[in-house]
């Protein structure tokens, strides 16, 4: 198979395929955000960008709960899919590929990857004894179980004893190149602290895992063997590269992968790791494809210091939070108040004290009260002066010339709590500038070209603050960007053509007296009471 050798332009990355037993949760939001925010990212820089999300709709567990509600497995799938959906929308999630492991083409290619892998003699019938969890949809080793053979990420359940006939993947033949590959790519697998986890967890040996099921209708046939069910990680984790296959093309694996595999970048919570890290890449091996990029597993969301479940009643809902405070809220709390990669927690009054200080305060009120003194000061109109008007030392122009490629730095790392930083480090830095500069006073002065200076400086710090966070806040960044006079709407795709190359928008002293200036409204509006 001929698979192109990307030059990096492109910029491939993808979500879990999130299992549709539930609906999905604040976890789900939170790494899906953050692939958003890496995505329009992106994007803002230039690349070609595919986003893909998804669902993963087979195993025992989706049959169990089908069942329970009296409803066929697809129709149930078919529901919660839909829930995915609606929240992505409501998130302002922009996604280039939704794949449902339901989907017709997505068998072709399993059965396809299952044969390559087959012919390589790495799939092998055997006998699996074991614990099972079925909310893990994965055999424990009971060095793993908690006291009473209970799973710990699945506490309050506890695992099911299997005797069966499986078909296994020969993993323990690929101990070796997985070594190999951590030592000669260690940012293969972030943050440092998973890469210990995985390193930990390889050295303590591989063992063969199981790819099928018996008596376990909902899933692929494995193409070998009908009598057996593939098991939903042969399965689920193929779906990423059904995803690539572009619309009514035929499904082969040489079509799918031809133009973004492979990957950059899976976004994963810590729970899903070993799969990605650990048998997804010796999968790859086996079929020889091209590895991923990078691995990246985030930490889990606490709310008020405790473990979120329903039996604690502390659950978060993700749709009644956006609809109550909006997307950009939720955008900018989480991955500003959050170390990404570390565990965070959710604290109703410390979400409304962060939005109200750093959103409707330093930045709302920032640009408002400045466009009200632009009114006011100088009729109405941007002030003439460019970026060579104002000296390097202005500590406004001194924080912005290196702001560009301090958060640049940063989001390529995914530390988005140290981009939000430093912007709004540049924020605040303006609302103190502003207020020891006193333009009112200047004006009354008659230093009319010193008073344009200051508001000038400050409208172009409020711009470059608006275009760096228009990752994170995009309707708030597009309604900055039009109040001062650019046509510019962060959340239509189509428009990144107009801001990009970040070379140019990601720099001081883009304003020019060309734009026309809007009425000033608030960004934010500030939130009083918990709702």
């Amino acid at each position: 198979m001929n698979i192109v050798d990307k030059t990096k332009k492109t910029f491939a990355l993808t979500t879990p395929l999130y299992y549709v037993n539930d609906l999905p949760h604040i976890g789900s939001a939170y790494t899906t955000i953050a692939a958003d925010v890496v995505a329009r990212f992106q994007r803002l820089m230039g690349r070609p960008v595919l986003l893909v999300t998804g669902t993963d709709e087979h195993g025992q567990k989706i049959q169990r709960t089908a069942e329970s509600k009296g409803l066929p497995p697809k129709k149930f799938c078919d529901q919660m899919s839909t829930g995915f959906v609606s929240l992505w929308q409501l998130l302002d999630i922009k996604y280039d590929r939704f794949i449902r492991t339901t989907d017709h083409r997505h068998e072709a290619l399993v059965k396809e990857f299952f044969q390559r892998v087959w012919s390589k003699d790495d799939i092998y019938l055997g006998q699996q004894k074991g614990w099972y969890c079925v909310s893990c949809e994965e055999f424990k080793e009971e060095r793993e179980l908690l006291e009473g053979h209970r799973c710990p990420i699945h506490p309050n359940k506890e695992a099911e004893w299997r005797d069966e006939q499986n078909y296994f993947f020969r993993l323990s033949k690929y101990q070796a190149q997985l070594e190999a590959l951590y030592q000669s790519q260690p940012n293969f697998i972030q943050p440092e602290t998973r890469r210990n986890e995985v390193l930990n967890f390889v050295k303590q040996g591989l063992q063969d895992f199981s790819i099928s099921r018996v008596n376990v209708e909902w899933g692929f046939p494995v193409p070998a063997d009908p009598n057996h069910t593939l098991y939903v990680w042969f399965d689920a984790l193929l779906g990423y590269v059904t995803a690539l296959l572009e619309p009514n093309e035929e499904a082969t694996l040489e079509n799918a992968l031809a133009k973004w595999w492979p990957i950059n970048l899976h976004l994963i919570g810590k729970d899903i790791l070993r799969f990605h890290a650990v048998y997804w890449p010796a999968m790859l091996m086996s079929a020889d494809l091209p590895l991923p990029e990078r691995v990246f597993g985030h930490g889990f969301l606490t709310k008020d210091g405790q473990k979120m479940g329903k039996s604690l009643g502390n659950t978060l809902d993700p749709v009644a939070l956006t609809i109550n405070y909006g997307a950009d809220a939720v955008r900018y709390y989480f991955l500003k108040e959050i170390e990404f990669g570390k565990d965070g927690d959710f604290n109703e009054v410390r979400f409304i004290n962060v939005l109200n200080a750093d959103l409707a305060n330093d930045l709302g009120n920032l640009l408002n009260r400045t466009l009200n003194m632009v009114k006011k000061y100088c009729a109405g109109n941007l002030p003439l002066i460019t970026s060579e008007d104002i000296p390097v030392d202005n500590p406004l122009k001194a924080i912005s010339l290196h702001l560009g490629e301090q958060v640049k730095t940063a989001y390529e790392a995914l530390a988005f709590n140290q981009a939000c930083d430093a912007i709004l480090k540049l924020v605040q830095a303006s609302n103190k500038f502003i207020d020891e500069q006193a333009p009112w006073s200047l004006y009354k002065q008659g230093q009319q070209k010193a008073t344009e200076i200051v508001l000038y400086g400050v409208l172009e710090s409020v711009r470059l603050a608006a275009y760096l966070l228009s990752p994170v806040i995009p309707n708030i960044s597009s309604d900055i960007y039009q109040q001062l006079g650019f046509e510019i709407d962060f959340n239509e795709q189509s428009q990144t053509a107009i801001v990009a190359p970040f070379e140019i928008h990601g720099m001081w002293g883009v304003l020019s007296g060309k734009q026309k200036l809007g009425d000033p409204r608030p960004v934010f509006k500030r939130i009083e009471t918990l709702k």
